[in-house]
């Protein structure tokens, strides 16, 4: 989607969150300049945090979080779940957006 738009956008897989991986964080915010978290969980307290902790000392840039904010879970298909949560393809092009424009 967003590379339809002419944004570009690179994927930083975190498996975990012990131990952040710092320098891969620091040189994507500096060559990005904006950062776009995602996780299928609560947002607080989870990566978009440590995320955030990381960068704010050394490189902080505009950032979005992408996640369950507030809700607790529900039953239903895979797809009806991303799309309760809203953790679809669109919400994570619209939160990139977002801090592209606060570049």
């Amino acid at each position: 989607m967003l590379a339809g738009e002419g944004v570009q956008a690179r994927v930083l897989n975190a498996s975990s969150l012990r131990p952040i991986d710092r320098e891969t964080l620091l040189a994507a915010a500096r060559e990005t300049g904006a950062i776009v978290t995602v996780e299928d969980h609560f947002i607080h307290g989870g990566l978009g945090g440590s995320v955030a902790e990381t960068l704010a000392e050394e490189q902080p840039v505009p950032m979005a979080f992408v996640g369950m904010r507030d809700r607790y879970g529900t039953s239903g298909t895979w797809e009806q779940l991303l799309e309760y949560f809203g953790l679809t393809p669109r919400a994570i092009a619209d939160a990139a957006r977002g801090v592209v424009s606060r570049k």
